[in-house]
């Protein structure tokens, strides 16, 4: 008897860790959405490379966390098949943001500082929103510390972006933003593989 109630005591404290997992994904989900239609619009106004490549990482976490909410609860296999898609959208926005950085360089005009620092800031105060939400499952399984792992880069991105802004209005260029833009590139580089390498041998032992 005692026994059978522990074991229903053990099940119920999973099924509403779970509850607080999706709960947390949702919030930082509609958090990422938000702040890529603010960010991203702000980017193309002032014309930054930093300001985009910041908004398309906020897109990316956005379907990070929607892919995160899939699958929990259907197992070891799918959370790791999880935080290797992970890992490849984390790889497509590092092209995607070298795409980005070939084009400034070509058609290179400085950046409004005004509206990077605005909205940097923005995006900071966001990341760290989420970053807090999802401080006490880091280490729960592959899959949300994957999640975990996007955050932190975007809190690191974030603080790329203000640097940038305040070497735009130094110097009147458009090297700082160019120059964040590829070191946030470099970040999702590192942060991919260490995902994909995190995940790839969880999900051979699942299968």
């Amino acid at each position: 008897m005692d026994e059978c109630c522990s074991k229903k005591g053990d099940e119920i404290a999973q099924l509403a860790l779970k509850k607080d997992q999706r709960r947390v994904l949702l919030i930082v989900l509609a958090i990422n959405a938000l702040m890529f239609f603010i960010e991203f619009g702000a980017g193309i106004i002032a014309h930054s490379s930093a300001l985009q490549a910041d908004a398309v990482d906020m897109l990316g976490d956005a379907l990070v966390y929607a892919l995160s909410l899939y699958v929990i609860n259907r197992g070891a296999k799918w959370e790791a098949g999880a935080a290797l898609a992970k890992g490849g959208l984390i790889l497509f926005l590092f092209a995607v943001i070298v795409v980005e950085i070939i084009l400034k360089l070509i058609h290179g005009v400085p950046p409004s500082s005004k509206l990077m620092l605005i909205f940097g800031s923005l995006a900071l105060l966001a990341n760290l929103t989420c970053l807090a939400l999802l401080w006490r499952f880091r280490k729960l399984n592959v899959n949300m510390s994957s999640t975990f792992e996007c955050s932190r880069n975007d809190v690191a991105a974030n603080f790329g972006v203000l640097l940038a802004a305040a070497g735009v209005a130094w110097l009147n260029s458009p090297w700082p933003d160019i120059v964040v833009g590829s070191i946030i590139a470099l970040i999702f580089l590192r942060s991919a593989i260490r995902v994909i390498r995190g995940a790839w041998p969880q999900f051979k032992a699942s299968r």
